[in-house]
């Protein structure tokens, strides 16, 4: 019975031959994207949110120690995500449903240079309703495309 794969047999789920051809690197970037599929999910709906509650005193503390462990785990999987998407293009991946979900790779890098870093840049002087109000906004963007993302590199690895 070939292993399924995110929600449901009814989405994903791989058959014996393509699992057969999937090869370590096509399992890491799977792997990578997913990771950071499940994270920006959960940064979206619990962690953003979770910064209305913060006493205003604690709050540069608490955003600081965020900002620091979080990057902690999101750069390597970036790095990760990133420098597979590039082997797989070289490699001569070069189907459409591929080239569409490395085309949201910027997407994601771009929402964060423009709008989440600078936000969070802000934040680091205290909190400030308005601004975590215009984060959680913002990151709907990087929600929906890493989302897409994830979709689109398993419909095209699996």
């Amino acid at each position: 019975m070939p292993a399924i794969f995110l929600f449901s047999n009814a989405l994903i789920a791989p058959t014996s031959a393509a699992l057969a051809t999937m090869t370590l690197l096509d399992s890491i970037h799977l792997a990578a994207t997913w990771m950071l599929v499940g994270l920006i999910w959960v940064v979206q709906i619990l962690v953003y949110p979770q910064f209305r509650r913060v006493a205003p005193a604690e709050f540069r503390d608490y955003h600081f120690a965020h900002c620091f462990r979080i990057g902690l785990i999101v750069a390597p999987l970036l790095f990760i995500e990133a420098t597979t998407a590039a082997w797989l293009l070289y490699a001569g991946q070069r189907t459409l449903t591929f080239i569409l979900s490395t085309g949201l790779i910027p997407v994601v890098w771009l929402s964060t240079a423009v709008f989440q870093a600078p936000i969070h840049t802000r934040l680091m002087r205290g909190f400030d309703t308005p601004l975590i109000e215009r984060l959680l906004l913002t990151n709907w963007i990087r929600t929906l495309a890493w989302t897409a993302r994830g979709i689109l590199v398993s419909l095209t690895l699996l």
